[in-house]
């Protein structure tokens, strides 16, 4: 029997409608929603086909790809509209095959939130499939109920381009499934489904460095595709350099935007695109990292790496930094009671991936005497660092109260001199672990990037209700584990931010809150909004 490929999930509510996105691997003879307290209205939906998704020989599927592969696979997109605020009504989605009629459950939407909506946010990120991704958002439901909106920061899935890891890996931890309560992930003898989820509440994503596909190839694997991505040195080829087709296919963005900026309630949320690729920060002569190109790639340019570059920049006087200012000075931002900005790079963690400094790569060549060369290497200027010199000010000075991201997989939080709230809540597996005290990041011997704390001068702050305990049984500021998970809910209606832990050890126990704080707001002026 023919079926969805995913259930619908919603994008982009406004004061009397909402989209609603779900996708088939069949193109169809027709698509729609049908939705109101009897499903009487009914919404055609515009249908598209993903042009980049493919498998290869590393997916996770139950069908063998030998080679990469292209996936066809269709998006449908029905806009619900004539909503009333406030109202919540059943819809479903249809598609038909020809003949087969094929139906989602029916599960329920809503227009844009009024201000003064009690509302509760989820805010999460780093998922990637990771082992302790469908418990999380399990307990997610179990513990807060159905969550208003997902705001993600975020590293949705490892390798873009693949499609199964959006819709069905067979291990059961793809990003849909886990999100939709149909994941099949098996953790300490226990089955966990994730969490319906967005299936009810509109998700806004941010990108992370996992979102960005490399150089496109027919040939190559798509792991390797994804490590291949290469600055655009003004090229406008994305082709020969990197993209992030894929994820702006799959989701409904304001304006089609990789940075935007939305009103939700009582919230106006900043969603920027400042990450930058991965690279390895090891030191093996045949490594392309952080540091250095392989001794093997040093006569081939071709295949240089380039360091840790940035995707899109950030600095004082670009692109997004001007439409950032604009955004700042908007009317919708300043009479928001709750301001918060959504990225993916930390500006302030104790993880690992905070080393070197978020700034364009100083590349140094070495030859020999006779002109070859012998060692590529990379520099990153402390003082050039482009979210703590540029961002950080300007989000400061225009009264940001919270700034979500994620990046090293663990939960901590800081809070700067003036008030505005940092944290990252990104603890569902494959910690990197954090580093403070004895414990040190790797960084190059010759360098002096800062190996422990936080690089960027703020002090992690003390889970206030119940902290994690190391084994001394000393309190820890930080949560960065691959058996306890973390997530983290935004209550506007009492102004708090609440952060859940989970032992995954022990599947019966309960889940704990481990920290809660307050965002302090200021009341805007009404005769200027």
């Amino acid at each position: 029997m023919t079926s969805l490929l995913s259930d619908p999930f919603l994008q982009l509510p406004t004061e009397n409608s909402v989209q609603v996105v779900w996708f088939t691997e069949f193109a169809g003879t027709q698509h729609y929603v049908v939705y109101g307290e009897n499903l009487e209205h009914l919404a055609t939906a515009t249908t598209t086909k993903l042009s980049r998704v493919r498998e290869d020989s590393q997916a996770k599927i139950i069908q063998n790809y030998y080679t990469v592969t292209e996936r066809n696979i269709w998006r449908h997109e029905a806009e619900a509209s004539n909503l009333k605020s406030g109202e919540r009504l059943p819809y479903q989605v249809v598609s038909l095959n020809h003949a087969e009629m094929i139906k989602s459950k029916i599960f329920t939407l809503s227009a844009l939130p009024k201000p003064q909506t009690p509302l509760k946010i989820l805010l999460t990120s780093d998922h990637q499939l990771m082992p302790m991704t469908a418990a999380n958002l399990q307990k997610v439901c179990e513990t807060i109920g159905r969550v208003d909106a997902v705001f993600f920061a975020g590293d949705l899935i490892n390798i873009s381009d693949r499609a199964s890891e959006w819709f069905d890996d067979h291990r059961g931890g793809a990003f849909f499934p886990c999100l939709q309560g149909h994941a099949h992930y098996e953790l300490q003898s226990r089955i966990y489904q994730g969490g319906e989820i967005i299936q009810h509440a509109p998700l806004y994503p941010a990108i992370g460095n996992h979102e960005v596909m490399g150089r496109f190839s027919t040939i190559k694997g798509l792991n390797e595709q994804f490590y291949d991505a290469v600055p655009r040195f003004g090229q406008k080829n994305q082709d020969n350099s990197f993209n992030t087709d894929t994820y702006e296919e799959i989701f409904s963005l304001p304006r089609n935007q990789r940075y935007y900026a939305i009103t939700f309630g009582d919230i106006r949320l900043v969603v920027l695109y400042v990450t930058n690729v991965w690279r390895s920060p090891s030191l093996d002569y045949n490594i392309k990292g952080r540091y250095q190109e392989a001794e093997t790639d040093l006569d081939h340019p071709d295949a240089w790496g380039y360091g840790q570059h940035i995707f899109e920049s950030i600095s004082k006087g670009s692109v997004q930094y001007q439409w950032l200012e604009k955004e700042l000075n908007s009317t919708e931002f300043k009479c928001a009671k709750y301001k918060i900005v959504m990225f993916h790079h930390p500006p302030h963690t104790l993880g690992a991936n905070i080393v070197p400094p978020y700034t364009d790569p100083i590349q140094n060549i070495e030859r020999d005497h006779n002109g070859n060369i012998v060692a590529i290497r990379y520099e990153y200027p402390r003082e050039k660092d482009y979210i703590i010199q540029d961002l950080v000010p300007l989000l400061e000075k225009s009264g940001v109260h919270l700034v979500f991201y994620g990046h090293s997989h663990l939960w901590n939080r800081f809070r700067s001199r003036n008030g505005t709230h940092y944290l990252e809540s990104s603890n569902v597996g494959n910690s990197y672990g954090a580093y403070l005290g004895e414990v040190k990041r790797f960084i190059p011997p010759y360098s002096s990037y800062a190996a422990t704390g936080d690089p960027n001068g703020l002090e992690p702050i003390m889970p206030n209700i119940a902290p994690i305990l190391d084994e001394n049984h000393q309190p820890l500021p930080y949560l960065a584990s691959n058996e306890i998970t973390a997530f983290s809910i935004l209550d506007t209606e009492k102004g708090t931010v609440s952060s859940y832990c989970f032992d995954t050890r022990y599947p019966d126990s309960n889940v704990n809150q481990f920290d809660k704080f307050s965002l302090v707001t200021t009341i805007p002026d009404k005769s200027k909004c």
